[in-house]
């Protein structure tokens, strides 16, 4: 893929990852939503102290399974976000990854979020950067 991929080629991209996912995994994510947009907004910046919206590639926004308690009001549905731009950016800066690699690295590490994972933990067997 040399043009930029659209919002719904990157939703095909995350859709393909997840299904290629271990059953133990994906049955983790039940009633988790994967959204991808155009690019984190303001507000989410704000709150992650970020000026530049390409700065992130992926949030999840929720509360941890491990941290969950089935007497605790689902206050809003669990979303891990992926966001266009800022995936695309990174993509092309790096250039020796695929697309669909680089959307299955931050999938799954926003997922590991959503099953209680820690960035040191992840980083203990995703060494992504080297």
């Amino acid at each position: 893929m040399t043009d930029a991929p659209s919002l719904a080629d990157l939703e095909r991209l995350a859709a393909h990852a997840f299904a290629g996912l271990p059953e133990a995994v994906r049955a983790g994510c039940e009633g988790l939503a994967i959204r991808v947009e155009e690019q984190a907004d303001a507000e989410t910046l704000a709150m992650m102290e970020m000026a530049d919206p390409e700065d992130l590639t992926g949030l999840y926004e929720g509360i941890p399974i491990t941290e969950k308690s089935v007497s605790d009001p689902a206050p809003y549905q669990d979303v891990v976000w992926l966001y266009r731009r800022a995936i695309v950016a990174e993509w092309r800066e790096r250039g020796n990854v695929t697309l669909e690699e680089l959307v299955t690295h931050v999938l799954v590490h926003e997922i590991a979020h959503h099953l209680g994972w820690s960035d040191e933990d992840i980083a203990a067997v995703d060494r992504w950067w080297e």
